[in-house]
């Protein structure tokens, strides 16, 4: 079983501009790594440049991945050991092709095939709280909510059989019910299926209740690594103060009277 995922010294850059620069992480199986920073520090595009899936335009300089320390590349990596859960689900999906279809390419690309493949699939879904499975997997992209689309993306990486996942503000389009079954969910496949999970978001809330270890983003570059305890209980970095002092901000008001 893979146990850890390295990545080291990733570094794009847009022309001549360093958009992220030699960001290192490791994420473990069986723990959430939570990556935090303000809108527009270079969380999301570290993900995209892990699997090396990168917007036009921009290139990855030097990085290497490591996984169980073995040197490995990105397009070995993705949808296979890593798969990777969007802030805007219905994106990842093809419109014209139902969620049976997409399920079925993916068990097809593990050599899965008819009765057997069926019945992972059911099971699956069900795993992910998907009961409905016939008229989930008979669906269209746009016929479902973001929340179940969302199930629907962990669902395809467990049916990949992922052993981690690269999640991009999953809960931020959630309302607030949504939001804490998905965490129930990420939380619970951590545990019994020893997933490892980087989880990107800017809500501390949700570092507070998922993540073991958090590293903080600031202008493309990480400027603090600690466990989750450490990081709430003495931040060492001014970015990681400010995003705590706006968390306490907004639970105190919703406490308030």
């Amino acid at each position: 079983m893979k146990q850890t995922l390295v990545i080291r010294g990733l570094t794009l850059k847009h022309r001549q501009r360093t958009l992220v620069d030699r960001v290192d992480l490791t994420l473990k199986a069986g723990q959430v790594h939570a990556l935090v920073g303000a809108s527009g520090s270079g969380k999301s595009l570290t993900s995209l440049g892990i699997l090396d899936l990168l917007p036009p335009g921009v290139h990855s300089t030097g990085a290497s991945l490591l996984l169980d320390g073995l040197p490995v590349a990105a397009a070995q990596l993705r949808g296979r050991q890593v798969a990777l859960v969007l802030q805007n689900p219905r994106s990842a999906f093809n419109p014209v092709r139902s969620l049976r279809q997409h399920a079925i390419e993916t068990l097809h690309a593990r050599g899965l095939h008819g009765v057997e493949a069926e019945q992972l699939i059911q099971a699956t879904l069900h795993e992910v709280g998907l009961y409905d499975d016939r008229r989930v997997l008979d669906s269209f992209a746009f016929q479902l909510s973001g929340g179940m689309l969302q199930r629907m993306m962990i669902a395809l990486a467990l049916l990949a059989d992922s052993r981690f996942l690269l999640a991009d503000e999953p809960t931020s389009d959630l309302d607030v019910v949504a939001q804490a079954r998905f965490l129930d969910l990420l939380q619970r496949l951590v545990e019994q299926r020893n997933l490892g999970v980087l989880l990107i978001t800017h809500d501390m809330g949700v570092v507070a209740r998922c993540a073991d270890q958090v590293s903080v983003m600031a202008h493309g570059q990480i400027v603090e690594q600690a466990d989750v305890h450490q990081m709430f209980n003495a931040p060492q970095s001014q970015e990681a103060r400010t995003l705590l002092a706006a968390h306490h901000s907004l639970t105190m008001e919703s406490c308030a009277p």
